[in-house]
């Protein structure tokens, strides 16, 4: 090659690191503009997919999941067929849409129902051993692999080229500290374009920031987690639950629904504390956090309002559905306990609750909390173990 030849391509590489490392600086400010999981995630991929940014076809995340010992399918970006493709680019080159325009339209992303490759990607689960496939070997191995040859693809699992409508393709680990978090997938499914070595280490770069932002965003929603949490019993406390009744109690006003408040109060803990000791009560209190929780429905919110006093936020759930909901955890509860002979049979525990309901008996989240512990007082005074519902005749009480 001439002197001229040379340094034109010496100069087009140039170009190429400027532009690599010009793209990753701004994919690591837009990472930091968040600590939200879902959101870090999206911004990964749409840096992966967007003409301004590395402009893959496709983009696929995946993250180990140590408890089940599996790696799991989190997010995908881009289209699941060439007529998906041609709709897509067709939009995306009539709005002449940049990266951060990308970014911006996360919102629009998550209401999307005809997001095929991003259903598919979170419906895949796959074991973390060596005999499950190319995946599973870049979580194990630590290390990037190159589909981009017949023979290279004669490794891959054909249900997994099928699923995910894939010849060609590279695969990337998404790490931390040295500690592997989960994996990248890209391919070029419709334009066929190569995907080159140069591409590859520019991928490999870019998934090591992608790995901390995912690993401080990890630690971010853990550290929020812990602080909402009763550290005894595992349910949300008192401040998460204040919070969240307000947000169920908004959205019960937006939507003209009802909501359920139930109070409820161990009764006769006082004395099982001071008769069996503080670690028999403290796993007492456990216990019955487990029953609250594992009676309760899905959407049901169980919180530690205080002391040996719970709450159970019951959205959409009219008084008298709350009413038998309680009596089934109040029989459940005495059932429990009703052979403990540690303790006399007429003091061992049992819950009484109290029960109110917006709109009809509070039109604002200070009255539901009065109206349901109201009521919950007058279970407690009229000889404990019972349900009670607030009445207007409870209004003058107490």
């Amino acid at each position: 090659m001439d002197p001229i030849g040379k340094e034109e391509e010496l100069r087009r590489e140039l170009d190429r690191m400027e532009w690599e490392f010009s793209m990753l600086y701004e994919v690591s400010n837009a990472m930091r503009t968040t600590l939200k999981l879902d959101q870090i995630f999206y911004i990964i991929l749409t840096a992966l997919t967007a003409h301004e940014g590395l402009g893959f076809n496709r983009a696929m995340l995946f993250l180990v999941n140590e408890k089940e010992g599996v790696l799991e399918g989190v997010m995908g970006m881009g289209p699941h067929s060439g007529e998906e493709a041609g709709k897509i680019w067709h939009a995306i080159s009539q709005r002449k849409m940049t990266l951060d325009d990308f970014i911006a339209a996360y919102d629009n992303f998550k209401k999307d129902p005809e997001s095929k490759l991003n259903s598919i990607v979170k419906g895949i689960k796959i074991p973390l051993r060596e005999d499950m496939g190319i995946l599973a070997l870049t979580i194990l191995e630590g290390m990037p692999f190159e589909i981009t040859s017949e023979e290279a693809k004669s490794l891959v699992d054909p249900e997994m080229q099928r699923m995910l409508n894939t010849d060609f393709f590279v695969t990337v680990p998404l790490k931390a500290k040295d500690k592997v978090l989960g994996a990248l997938l890209v391919d070029n499914a419709f334009n066929k374009k190569p995907i080159t070595k140069s591409d590859v280490r520019m991928l490999t770069m870019f998934a090591n920031h992608a790995g901390l932002a995912i690993e401080n965003s990890r630690l971010y929603e853990e550290t929020v987690y812990l602080s909402n949490i009763d550290w005894l019993t595992k349910l949300w406390n008192y401040g998460k639950f204040q919070q969240l009744l307000s947000f169920e109690l908004e959205k019960a006003k937006l939507n003209d629904m009802i909501l359920s408040l139930v109070m409820l109060d161990v009764d006769n803990f006082k004395n099982y504390n001071d008769t069996l000791g503080h670690i028999k009560g403290d796993h007492a209190l456990r216990q019955m956090a487990d029953i609250l929780q594992s009676k309760s429905r899905r959407f049901d919110i169980v919180a530690r309002y205080g002391g040996e006093e719970f709450t159970i936020i019951m959205p959409n759930t009219s008084k008298e559905s709350a009413r038998v909901f309680a009596e089934r955890l109040r029989n459940e509860v005495e059932a429990f306990y009703a052979d403990d002979a540690s303790i006399d049979k007429g003091k061992r525990l049992t819950i009484s609750s109290g029960i109110a309901t917006y709109p009809e008996d509070a039109k604002t989240k200070d009255e539901l909390v009065s109206r349901a512990d109201l009521a919950l007082y007058e279970a407690k005074h009229a000889g404990k173990n019972r349900t009670f519902l607030y009445t207007k005749a409870l209004g003058g009480k107490k």
